[in-house]
């Protein structure tokens, strides 16, 4: 029993012995290794090692007020079209008619208690019969007040007997790249959908023409929602959703708008005026970017480079000069041509505006009263061309075309006779209302337009209407 206790006892007392020692020698010079040691540590890049909140604490934004505001404003919009299918000898005998009615649809925003509707052109366009139907049900036939193609835009009227529920217009300028937006309308027939998202870019062209200035968003848009609601987060609607980018015709991830300031201009013309108000600035010239800042022989990438001025319009009266470079016009930073060309989509003739210009390398600030856009010319084959004033069009009974103010063609001044004051209705058996149709011809063509032309069609000086075919 004595040799167990004696052995336990050893056993115990080797035990402490051992750790004493790898406490006292080996642990402590670990200890001082680590603590002494100045190796550097790398780091390639600026890194931040700041905790991220807990999910449960970030501040989710509402849409329930918005979204309950903005429903009862969205109308659904059925336009009735017939189409008449050619008629076969058993239709004849039969007799059968031919005729069908075929129905599109669509989505509309209430603008006034009044009933004034703001919806897409192609959502109504040919239509013989429009349909509205509110979001309690109620359905009225509508009247067409009338539409801008250019933006897409049309304005209906319906005579409710109770005032309307309706949207207040935000301020689309003051509309922010990532800000919480809602997408409402009746995709696929779908009444009341509203679907959220952000705003994705804004001054977006689709076109290639730098026309457009779309807002973009990541809202799901789908067909049906056409003419419907982009409000924000304080339901002001902000656009009026009008195409989506899609190999199947169906949403992927991108929808685009008309913006709110251009669209209420729009539909304000229209019951002010009948038409549609436009004042340009009288320049020409094109959006730089590396390239062009190159040709051009400037050292900034952004902002609009004047290339020329039109004669005796508000951008020469105010001392604008071809080499300036646009950089600001009132408070709208211009990036690329779609952020100016759609700022003055939102202003008239004699609106004055304030251009933030680079000259010689010094920053001007220069007022520009904006002109109509008949002082618009062009250059084509050779010839100046210019848009119909509006009195001329109503004295001479004219519908569309563009007239010549020089031609340096002689080919077409011997042959053909084409000399100041004719008018080109029709190029290539394609209607031409204004210069923007030739603008898109010379773009479509490039250096190959002439090579292309097959017929135009005029009229002469003496009234009369003529045809041109080249072989």
């Amino acid at each position: 029993m004595k040799k167990i206790l004696t052995l336990i006892l050893v056993s115990a007392l080797g035990g402490i012995m051992t750790l004493s020692a790898y406490k006292f020698f080996i642990e402590e010079e670990s200890e001082a290794l680590i603590t002494t040691s100045s190796e550097p540590t790398l780091s390639y890049f600026p890194t931040s090692h700041k905790a991220v909140a807990s999910y449960g604490t970030l501040n989710v934004p509402d849409f329930t007020e918005a979204a309950n505001d903005a429903v009862h404003t969205v109308v659904h919009v059925k336009n009735t079209t017939i189409s008449r299918a050619p008629m076969t000898l058993q239709d004849l005998f039969m007799g059968r008619n031919t005729e069908r009615a075929q129905v599109g649809t669509g989505s509309g925003v209430i603008i006034s208690p009044d009933g004034y509707i703001i919806t897409n052109n192609h959502v109504i366009n040919g239509a013989q019969k429009l349909s509205i139907t509110l979001n309690d049900n109620r359905i009225y036939d509508a009247e067409l007040i009338g539409t801008d193609e250019k933006t897409d835009i049309a304005l209906l009227k319906i005579d409710a007997s109770t005032d309307l529920a309706f949207a207040t217009f935000g301020d689309s300028d003051q509309a922010k790249v990532g800000e919480w937006v809602l997408a409402v309308g009746n995709p696929f027939n779908l009444t009341s959908t509203v679907t959220a998202g952000i705003i994705s870019a804004k001054s977006r062209d689709l076109s290639g023409t730098q026309a457009q200035s779309f807002i973009q968003t990541d809202a799901a848009v789908n067909p049906g929602n056409s003419g419907g609601a982009l409000v924000n987060t304080r339901g002001e609607l902000i656009g009026i959703n009008t195409a989506i980018t899609s190999q199947t015709g169906s949403y992927i991830g991108y929808s685009f708008a008309v913006p709110s300031n251009i669209a209420r201009k729009v539909v304000e013309d229209i019951m002010e005026f009948g038409n549609v108000q436009k004042g340009i600035l009288g320049v020409r010239g094109g959006e730089l970017n590396s390239k062009s800042a190159e040709t051009f022989e400037v050292n900034t990438t952004q902002g609009f480079y004047v290339s020329d001025v039109e004669e005796n319009s508000g951008a020469e009266k105010a001392g604008v000069k071809k080499g300036d470079i646009i950089k600001k016009i009132d408070n709208i930073n211009i990036s690329k041509f779609s952020d100016l060309s759609g700022y003055l989509s939102t202003k008239r003739p004699n609106d004055v505006v304030n251009l933030t210009l680079i000259r010689n390398g010094d920053e001007k600030v220069i007022p520009v009263t904006l002109s109509k856009t008949e002082i618009m010319t062009v250059d084509f084959l050779n010839m100046q061309l210019r848009n119909i004033p509006n009195d001329l069009k109503k004295s001479a009974n004219i519908n569309n075309g563009v007239v010549v103010v020089k031609n340096e063609n002689y080919a077409l001044y011997k042959n053909l006779g084409i000399n100041r004051g004719y008018i080109i209705t029709e190029i290539n058996d394609q209607k031409i209302n204004s210069v923007d149709d030739i603008i898109k011809l010379k773009q479509k063509h490039g250096d190959n337009l002439e090579k292309n032309l097959r017929k135009l069609s005029i009229i002469n000086s003496s009234g009369q209407k003529e045809s041109f075919i080249f072989k």
